[in-house]
């Protein structure tokens, strides 16, 4: 049995923006989009045949959400140096914030980003501890 794919979904105010910054900051393809279907407007983004992707979603009849809570964050292990060094500029390239972590952990071994609409990216510089 193959395992699942994970699909992680968030609402946002501004659908492209943030799609842009993802996919320069984080490296990732556009897998696919749809328009209008039902009021929503979404992005998704990832690896294709990826075991995860991203979808942010523009819900076009509500006001715009909440900024998610600092604990709400995407964390990627990054354990070479030089890919967290290069993806570390990327992210900032691409407009995302560096900022401190609400937990103070992974600022030992990483660097914690703000995207536009206050989304946390966290890039560790370590190897999952499978």
């Amino acid at each position: 049995m193959s395992p699942p794919t994970l699909r992680a979904a968030r609402a946002c105010a501004e659908l492209e923006h943030i799609a842009t910054q993802y996919r320069e900051g984080l490296g990732l393809l556009e897998l696919g989009r749809f328009v209008d279907h039902e009021g929503f407007d979404g992005v998704i983004l990832g690896e294709p045949q990826g075991p995860w992707h991203l979808e942010f979603v523009h819900v076009r009849h509500e006001a715009p959400p909440p900024p998610p809570h600092p604990e709400q964050a995407l964390v990627l292990y990054l354990p070479e140096r030089q890919v967290w060094l290069d993806r570390v500029a990327a992210m900032e390239r691409a407009g995302f914030v560096h900022v401190p972590s609400a937990n103070p952990y992974w600022d030992r071994a990483g660097r914690s980003y703000v995207d536009c609409e206050g989304g946390r990216v966290i890039l560790q510089q370590a190897a999952w501890p499978a």
